[in-house]
């Protein structure tokens, strides 16, 4: 017994210097940005070194030090075109919608989406749940904005950060000359800009492309965007802020169409952890400064232009994705053969939502049962009864994995039946840092495609002590 209880009392002993060892210690995080705010090295190749602007845009980043703790990184951003701008935006269908949401959604209302020539957004701070001091603090940031710029009504407003606490606003309109004298159209401005939107991202989401449209073939137009977001990410709208500006002629009747037609398609089809946040918005501007006819419905230009926006924004989005909080993976979700469209995405969303096959694809587990399992309840609403669909049929389901070097798929389900898994093959599929999972329903000819991310401890760590 004697020695019972001194094998006991070591093993107490030993536990207690395990435990010292940990206390005060920081969670090590593998995946999120390095304590000295450097881009991790794999995230590096994401960023670009050089793009091409659209004229008259000119961007700032400025550091105000929204969160106390913040001394030298870049958190208010401004955006301004040199004339007024053909404008539209979509926001999130939170209930609780940030301040931010509810004074541009009005300002856009207000002004038949034209007239706008600039966006200021600030991170480090939502400025969601803030009542009616919050409403009068966007609008203050509007208004000094709108001073800078010399116009009124002309300044739509973004905030991402903490909820339920109020902007430092004093601090933020003392900084707003020094950003609107920063402001400038270089590579350079552009990603200090996109820098300051940023929260627990881990590198600055930025893009530009040029393209022409069937009526005017010899003018180049140039479209840019920028974005933030890396948790709280899911639709609808997919904290997640973007904006994008063309100087394409873009009439302001018709902005709002193609905006929505193309979020549908890339920013509300996403998702990293399923919580729709209450400041998501996604702006337009177009300024129409490279010339040509206007680009207007009922149009090849329009039609065109909605093909090039829809595209950019899809790539926009998916740099979110791949800055998933602790996310390790990036997964495509594709599914095919659907009797409809919503069908399609309500299966894709189903899935990339799932937990379980979230933690599956980050432990590099084959566990293709959580897939079909995500199938099988994705057409039941909350008390239990079948959407408006048509049913799932499981033994015309097929589910696969499709690897992204170039190899042939690995089938997993074959209408309803299980394949013998090559499982040495699919741990080698799994180990890619990109991965589709290809759902087949047998039902029809309709598609639907999702992107998302793996769950990993990291996740648990990030938003374990975000406030702290």
């Amino acid at each position: 017994m004697a020695g019972f209880h001194g094998c006991l009392l070591s093993q107490l002993r030993q536990s207690r210097v395990q435990v010292a060892r940990y206390v005060g210690r920081t969670p090590s995080r593998a995946y999120s940005t390095p304590p000295n705010g450097s881009i991790p090295a794999a995230k590096k190749k994401y960023v670009p070194t050089q793009g091409t602007y659209p004229l008259g845009f000119k961007t700032s980043g400025t550091v105000v030090g929204v969160k106390p703790s913040n001394k030298t990184k870049p958190d208010l951003a401004l955006l301004t075109s040199d004339v007024p701008c053909a404008a539209a935006a979509v926001f999130t269908k939170n209930k609780f919608q940030a301040a931010p949401v509810t004074f541009s959604r009005s300002l856009l209302q207000k002004k038949g989406n034209r007239g706008i020539q600039g966006v200021i957004i600030n991170s480090g701070c939502a400025n969601a749940v803030t009542g009616k001091g919050g409403l009068e603090d966007a609008a203050k940031m509007a208004q000094e904005a709108d001073k800078c710029i010399g116009q009124t009504d002309s300044t739509i407003v973004m905030s991402t950060g903490v909820i339920g606490q109020r902007l430092p606003i004093d601090k933020i309109l003392d900084k707003v000359p020094a950003a609107h004298q920063a402001l400038g159209g270089s590579h350079e401005h552009w990603l200090t800009a996109a820098k300051a939107i940023c929260t627990t991202d881990t590198f600055p989401k930025l893009m530009s492309r040029t393209f022409t449209l069937p009526s005017s073939p010899a003018v180049e137009y140039r479209i840019a965007g920028m974005t933030k977001g890396a948790g709280m990410i899911h639709p609808n709208m997919a904290t997640l802020l973007g904006v994008i500006a063309t100087d394409a002629p873009v009439s302001p009747a018709a902005l709002p169409s193609v905006l929505k037609h193309a979020v549908d398609r890339s920013f509300n089809s996403i998702t990293i952890d399923g919580d729709t946040s209450t400041n998501d918005t996604i702006a337009l501007l177009a300024n129409g400064l490279a010339g040509g006819r206007e680009v207007a419905a009922g149009t090849p230009d329009l039609d065109a232009f909605r093909a090039v926006l829809t595209d950019f924004a899809a790539a926009l989005a998916q740099l979110v994705v791949r800055d998933g909080e602790g996310a390790t993976k990036f997964v495509t979700i594709r599914v095919t053969e659907a009797a409809s469209e919503e069908t399609a995405r309500r299966v894709a969303s189903t899935i990339a939502r799932s937990p379980l096959v979230k933690t599956a694809l980050y432990g590099k587990d084959a566990n293709w049962g959580r897939i079909t399992c995500a199938i099988g309840y994705s057409l039941i609403s909350e008390p239990g009864q079948p959407i408006n669909e048509v049913p799932i049929a499981p033994e015309k389901t097929n589910v696969s994995f499709i690897p992204t070097d170039g190899t042939a798929e690995l089938k997993l389900l074959v209408n309803g039946e299980p394949e013998q898994v090559d499982e040495a093959r699919a741990a080698e599929i799994l180990e890619l840092e990109d991965l589709e999972i290809l759902v087949r329903l047998g039902m029809g000819n309709k598609q639907a495609t999702y992107w998302t991310c793996d769950y990993s401890h990291e996740y648990i760590t990030i938003n374990g002590d975000y406030r702290t």
